[in-house]
Order: structure tokens, then C-alpha cells, then sequence
């Protein structure tokens, strides 16, 4: 039975909460390997977005299909990908889950059914909509949830990919991220209409917003939302979270004031899980401190694995270019020459 027709289930609170201290010691020692020089390019954190990850991820099935943005540690870990896998991506090493060459941005794992973060802004929407388009057309159950942050919902893509999704009857979900900046630019400033589930309307599709940082409720309308799509009735769902630090590991967000940096740390979704179980008996002091310890093992396990893993073989660089053979595949390398040299 799926978990979309289970929707008065009781949520998994302590495994959610486990899960998320997982996804925020993760992003915390990817940090610091970024400053080792251990990962390298872009590299951008869940951080802060915890409740929101563990809650859209707990309303999938196994067999439904997810596609996300550049930032998507954390969606890989809660879609059940081994955190060394995660962290050996990250580290550019062949046992990633790219096999090395896709690093931060571009995890992709088919047996999870994580189809791909993309670095293009918006770059996932079209493909998500075709997924769900298969999806229809074969008349299989699945789903498709497709994430995006607040500042995608300003491009073409995303406008094109809902009145499909909505002329079409797609399975899918839109769950758009809302931290509240695209970058460095505040909602407000970027959107003429602010609340962005409302931009269902327009297609009269459902529309409906959560408070990012409540993991139960993420959860619960996450429910809601795929329970939807299976009928065939696209969802745009917004979940309003907070991004705790800058754009990308390089960013120190000095656009933000003192005030909002503590409004932020206030509401950490993490710590705030943590006292609603300590307060309701669920976990005790010790407990909890045995759960910090066996997180912090599996974190230390995955840096261990992805240090003990080796580069790519250069030679590997173009296996992937293409999902089946394709006549005059140029699988020629960087510097090689196009024809042979005379006399070599």
C-alpha cells in the first residue's frame, strides 16, 4: 500500500528528526571540506532546509520519480542514497554516485529514481513535465515531485511546464522551496505576486503553502499534494524555509542584517524538531545524545569512504553522454587532434 493512501498515518517523528540531524552534519562537513579543498566548484547547501526535505521526501513511494535543483544533498540522503556515495560525488571520486563527474550539482541515481539535479535555473522543469507525460501515457501509478527554489518560478520554464502539466493532467507535484531569496534577492523584489502557490491559479491548478520549518506539516501536505497527482491533478505546492547561510559555501551573505540572521537561528527547524520530542517524552537528554553520536559516526563513515575512493579514470569522461550508442559518438579527449598525425 502507498504512503499516498496511508494519509492518516502517524508521521515516523523520531526517524524524521533522525534524518534531519543527518542532512544538517552532512552540509556542515561538506562546508568544511569545501575550505580543505577537498570539493571543488559550486557547492550549495540544505542548510536550514531540513523539515522541508525530510517532509516532501517521506510522502514518495520507492517507485516515484524525483528531479531537483543544484541544491539536492539532502534530497539524495532522504531519497536513501548512502551518504558516501553523496560525499564521494561531492569529492569528484569515481564511487559517487555520478561516478565522479557530475559532482555537487548533478547527483543522479536511477535505481532511487533521482533523475538528476540541474544547474540551469528551471533546467529540471521541462524534463520533470516529460517524465510525468511518460508516466501518463504508459497509465503507470507513479509520481513525479519536482523541486525548485522561489526564484525559478520566474522563468519561462516554469509558466510553460504548469500549463502543461495542467492541459495534459500530469502526475506530478511542484514543490517550490521558498527560502525567501533567489540568491541574494528577497522574494518581494523579484515577484509581483510574492505568494507563489497562488501562481496555480493561473492554470487552475491546486495551490497551497507550508510552513517549511515544520516538518509534520511539509509532510502532511507533501500527502496531500501526490495523493493529487496520482488522480492526474498537477499540484503546486510552496514550502517557506529558511536558507541559514549564503547563496552557495562561498557566499557570506552580507546582504542579510543581524536581525534576520537571528530570525533565522531562532526558527532552525533541527533544533526546533529536537525540543518538540524532548518536550514531549519521546526523546530523552541521553538519547539524544546517542543519536548525535551515531549521525556523527555516519557522517565521519561517509568522509572516510569518499577519502579511500579514487579519481575517475579520464578515459571514462564521455560513457555518459549518451543513454544508448549513437553513430559518430566523438569520444575524442580534450587536446587530442580530429585526424591522425602524418608520420606519427
Amino acid at each position: 500500500m502507498r504512503r499516498a493512501d496511508t494519509m492518516s498515518a502517524p508521521p515516523d517523528l523520531l526517524g524524521h528528526y533522525r534524518q534531519m540531524l543527518l542532512i544538517r552534519r552532512f552540509e556542515e562537513r561538506a562546508a568544511r571540506a569545501y575550505t580543505e579543498a577537498k570539493i571543488g566548484g559550486y557547492c550549495h547547501l540544505n542548510l536550514g532546509e531540513e523539515a522541508t526535505v525530510v517532509g516532501l521526501m517521506s510522502a514518495l513511494d520507492p517507485s516515484d520519480y524525483v528531479f531537483t535543483n543544484y541544491r539536492e544533498h539532502g534530497y539524495a540522503i532522504a531519497r536513501g542514497i548512502d551518504p558516501g556515495r553523496v560525499m564521494a560525488e561531492l569529492y569528484g571520486r569515481s564511487d559517487g554516485v555520478s561516478k565522479g563527474w557530475g559532482g555537487s550539482m548533478h547527483l543522479f541515481d536511477a535505481q532511487a529514481r533521482l533523475l538528476g539535479g540541474y544547474g540551469i535555473v528551471g533546467g529540471q522543469l521541462p524534463l520533470a513535465t516529460g517524465a510525468a507525460l511518460a508516466i501518463a501515457y504508459r497509465g503507470g501509478p507513479e509520481v513525479v515531485m519536482c523541486h525548485l527554489g522561489d526564484g525559478t518560478t520566474n522563468i519561462g520554464a516554469f509558466h510553460e511546464s504548469l500549463n502543461l502539466a495542467a492541459l495534459w493532467k500530469l502526475p506530478i507535484v511542484f514543490a517550490v522551496v521558498n527560502n525567501q531569496l533567489g540568491m541574494g534577492t528577497t522574494v518581494e523584489m523579484s515577484s509581483a505576486e510574492p505568494e507563489l502557490h497562488k501562481r496555480a491559479a493561473a492554470y487552475r491548478m491546486y495551490g497551497e503553502r507550508v510552513d517549511g520549518n515544520d516538518v509534520v506539516a511539509v509532510r502532511d501536505a507533501a500527502v496531500r499534494a501526490v495523493a493529487m497527482a496520482r488522480e492526474g491533478r498537477p499540484v503546486l505546492l510552496e514550502a517557506v524555509s529558511g536558507r541559514l547561510r549564503g547563496h552557495s559555501v562561498v557566499d557570506p551573505a552580507a546582504y542579510r542584517s543581524k536581525d534576520e540572521v537571528a530570525a533565522l537561528r531562532a526558527a532552525d527547524p533541527v533544533l526546533a524538531s529536537g525540543d518538540q520530542l524532548r518536550d514531549a517524552g519521546t526523546l530523552s537528554a541521553e538519547e539524544q545524545e546517542q543519536l548525535e553520536q551515531s549521525v556523527a559516526d555516519e557522517v565521519g563513515a561517509a568522509v572516510a569512504f569518499a577519502d579511500a575512493s579514487a579519481p575517475p579514470d579520464v578515459k571514462t569522461l564521455f560513457d555518459y553522454n549518451y543513454a544508448t550508442p549513437v553513430p559518430n559518438d566523438l569520444k575524442r579527449l580534450p587536446g587530442q587532434p580530429l585526424f591522425a598525425v602524418a608520420g606519427a
